[in-house]
């Protein structure tokens, strides 16, 4: 049986950095520029200076045995060998980089490196320092409230702006800003996560009767902003991120198994009469809020000649590029140097995403790297699914919403690159952590409340009984 640790002040200041992270890492333009990014790696190293002195202080370093660590430290350690100089000639005997590196674009390697590294900092961190349930409320409020007051904030732009500024100062050339993003798509994707923990917590029954009128409209604003970004692919996740909550909310399967069939038909009608009633909010509200224009605008975006708006050529040249790198990619980063090289068109126009994570995660990684992003998708939602098995309502509410929020950013995946976005990834990174957090954040589990004093010696400060479910990994020390 797990124990509580104690809290020192470095726990303390790890996990306000992460609350804090979410909301610095979107203002900051979604920390997509080399300033910010090096802030937040700075930020990243930070947290494990703090995790070093907890460490210190408890005589004892604790770390988290959560699998999905695992296909991150792979991506890491592909990107290690693509810089490796193994790579010869091409065809042409020209390379494409001065280097021998398998990586066609070493520099921009090294930078993805570096991003997904502060990353998988920032999600142990999650999975280590949030250990109690006041602290995964906390986290969760936090998500919450930063998520509907971007919500506002990104309405009250669209409507006093042109939408070719962000903040109404900075003038963008090519883009369509939506708060604080440059790509109103990214953005879109944003509002898919934030919007998943209310409605996760509401479909689960885990909200108070007083409360439910705060979170139907927290999670209202959200979708509202959400529809008024214009973004097809936002829209779609939207939808399919609705259609998971009402199909798996509730009582897990075992639980509902025990449930008189009545009982469980009834739930299942409730949910879909929720669904049925968030989507017209949804509708109204927008059409309330931007007019009909809005959906207007929406079904005029497809063009005749092209509805996929480039994406069916760029996904094209996307899989010569997979198969000329099969086995390990053509380098993490390196899409924007490829590109231009297998465009069947004039070459000229440099193309940095693929508009579709999935193929760009085999265009850079290769067969490897797809494995390893199957691998964490795989673990996610069997880990999930796992620890909503909960008495504790609010706990099974934010693992439903949790799964349905990666579940919606990763449909819209198949249309744009929300994920290349650091504040989105690190969100989606945070209700992965979120969706598969151990025991100790059930407010019913034994061990609420036990503080445990440090111990004289180093050495193990976790005692613990085999966990009853294979699948429930406890933090523990080193």
């Amino acid at each position: 049986m797990a124990t509580t640790r104690r809290h020192t002040l470095a726990s303390r200041l790890a996990f306000l950095t992460i609350c804090v992270a979410v909301a610095l890492t979107t203002i900051a333009y979604g920390t997509v520029h080399y300033w910010a990014l090096a802030v937040f790696a700075m930020s990243a190293a930070g947290i494990l200076c703090l995790w070093t002195v907890d460490a210190f202080m408890l005589r004892s370093a604790w770390i988290s045995a959560n699998r999905l660590q695992w296909p991150l430290v792979g991506i890491i350690v592909l990107g290690l060998v693509q810089l490796l100089p193994l790579r010869t000639p091409d065809i042409a005997g020209l390379p494409l980089s001065p280097t021998r590196a398998l990586s066609l674009d070493p520099y921009a390697t090294r930078l993805v490196l570096v991003q997904i590294l502060s990353l998988l900092i920032y999600f142990t961190a999650t999975l280590i320092f949030t250990d109690t349930p006041r602290r995964l409320r906390t986290l969760v409020r936090t998500i919450i409230f930063f998520g509907f007051f971007l919500a506002l904030f990104g309405l009250t732009q669209s409507f006093t702006s042109d939408g070719t500024r962000v903040y109404w100062f900075r003038q963008l050339a090519q883009s369509t800003a939506f708060g604080p993003f440059i790509n109103r798509h990214h953005f879109a994707g944003y509002m898919e996560l934030t919007i998943a923990l209310p409605l996760g917590l509401l479909f689960s029954g885990a909200v108070e009767s007083f409360k439910r009128p705060l979170y139907v409209f927290a999670a209202a604003m959200m979708g509202i902003a959400l529809i008024v970004t214009n973004s097809r692919g936002g829209i779609i996740s939207l939808g399919a991120e609705i259609l998971f909550l009402a199909v798996v909310a509730g009582p897990g399967l075992s639980r509902g198994q025990r449930q008189p069939r009545g009982q469980r038909i009834r739930a299942a009608l409730g949910r879909a009469g929720l669904a049925f009633g968030l989507v017209v909010v949804l509708i109204g509200g927008t059409m309330a809020i931007g007019g009909s224009a809005v959906f207007t605008r929406l079904l005029g975006t497809p063009s005749a000649q092209d509805p996929t708006t480039g994406r069916s050529h760029f996904w094209n040249v996307t899989l010569n590029v997979i198969k000329a790198y099969p086995v390990i990619g053509s380098g993490l980063g390196s899409f924007g140097v490829i590109y231009t090289r297998y465009d069947s068109r004039n070459g000229f126009l440099r193309l940095e995403q693929a508009h579709n994570d999935y193929l760009q995660t085999l265009a850079d990684g290769g067969i490897a790297g797809g494995a390893l992003g199957l691998a964490f998708i795989l673990i996610l939602f069997r880990n999930g699914f796992t620890r909503r098995e909960t008495d504790d309502k609010f706990r099974r509410g934010v693992a439903t919403g949790a799964l349905a929020g990666c579940f919606a950013i990763l449909v819209h995946s198949f249309f744009d690159f929300p994920l290349h976005t650091t504040a989105n990834a690190l969100l989606f990174l945070i209700l992965a952590a979120l969706a598969t957090l151990d025991s100790r954040v059930d407010q019913g589990s034994n061990t609420r409340g036990r503080r445990r004093q440090p111990s004289r010696s180093r050495g193990a400060e976790l005692d613990y009984a085999a966990p009853q479910s294979p699948a429930l990994e406890e933090a523990k020390p080193a």
